[in-house]
């Protein structure tokens, strides 16, 4: 399936009010950002240049491992979870606490991208 590359810009305000419901959404989640195609960060639950340093490197091992780009990520551990996913340009990564329902997250992650790439299409036709 490929993935339809969201072109307009997402504004600061419907970010963080997406990452605010996706916290609301998923009770076990630690920390969250959205980003950008470009890699920057939209949102973030804390350090924001960490987020975007962090998120660059577990995409760009997933990728260069496949050889391709991936569309999501799970990686679970002891001490808990981590989720990436690409949608519609944006993507989300996600840290949790350990055995979070995977198919769960990945459906409220990728429900709020749509959601805020709908945002950030309607805003720019305006």
């Amino acid at each position: 399936m490929s993935d339809v590359v969201t072109t307009d810009v997402v504004p600061g305000d419907s970010a963080a009010a997406a990452l605010a419901f996706l916290t609301e959404m998923s009770p076990d989640l630690r920390g969250a950002a959205i980003l950008a195609a470009d890699g920057s960060v939209l949102a973030a639950a804390a350090d924001a240049g960490r987020w975007r340093e962090d998120a660059a490197t577990l995409f760009g091992i997933a990728d260069a491992a496949g050889g391709e780009p991936v569309e999501q990520i799970h990686v679970a551990t002891e001490q808990g979870e981590v989720f990436a996913l690409r949608h519609e340009g944006l993507a989300a990564i996600a840290v949790t606490e350990r055995f979070a329902l995977a198919s769960l997250m990945f459906f409220d992650m990728r429900s709020t991208l749509r959601d805020l790439a709908r945002t950030a299409r309607t805003e720019g036709e305006g």
